[in-house]
């Protein structure tokens, strides 16, 4: 595959149905009309053009469509590792958090320096969450939406980067539909060498 071909999980996303496309997407961020806009700006020459649309999106979330994509949140599963003070502290601050908040607590981890170290993990989220629970409502809005949008970002790489799982989302492609040699012409296009 050329630099010039999307990765696969990109091509079948672009290939996709559009409502297959928009089901896909909301693996990445539950907001209906977030899923919409994505799927209606098909196609995306690189990663780098999916991210800075899912961006761009994302910026533009109203406070329906931020509560309708954390409806489908679900907690971080988290570390078994770590001892139970640890476990019961972050189940605790959890349990605050949504009694004040009105929803889960979600946290991007991969700004950590060791994303692998359950230890890092489970002080990473302890002092999120602690730190969070002093904010209020309009301070932790901001700072779920930028949560949000990183986890997003993380989802769409895996998505566009991952043929097993884009193939799994998008089923029923045509043979023959996998990526050729094609070059991005910059009016929204894909041309393949030789064609016209």
């Amino acid at each position: 595959m050329s630099s010039d071909t999307p990765p696969k999980g990109l091509y079948l996303l672009n290939q996709a149905p559009s409502l297959v496309a928009e089901a896909a997407l909301r693996t990445c961020c539950g907001s209906h009309r977030w899923a919409r806009r994505m799927a209606a700006h098909r196609p995306y020459p690189t990663v780098e053009a999916l991210l800075a649309a899912a961006d761009e999106a994302a910026y533009d979330l109203t406070s329906g469509d931020l509560a309708e994509a954390l409806a489908g949140e679900a907690t971080t599963a988290l570390p078994d590792r770590g001892g139970l003070a640890v476990h019961t502290a972050l189940r605790a601050a959890n349990a605050a958090y949504e009694a004040k908040f009105g929803h889960v607590f979600v946290l991007a981890l991969t700004g950590l320096d060791d994303p692998d170290d359950p230890a890092a993990v489970l002080d990473q989220t302890l002092a999120s969450l602690r730190e969070r629970l002093g904010h209020d409502e309009d301070e932790e809005s901001v700072a779920t939406a930028e949560q949000l949008r990183r986890i997003c970002r993380d989802r769409l790489r895996r998505l566009a980067d991952s043929p097993d799982r884009a193939g799994s989302i998008t089923p029923g492609l045509p043979r023959g539909t996998e990526p050729t040699s094609r070059r991005y012409d910059g009016r929204g296009r894909w041309t393949v060498p030789g064609r016209a």
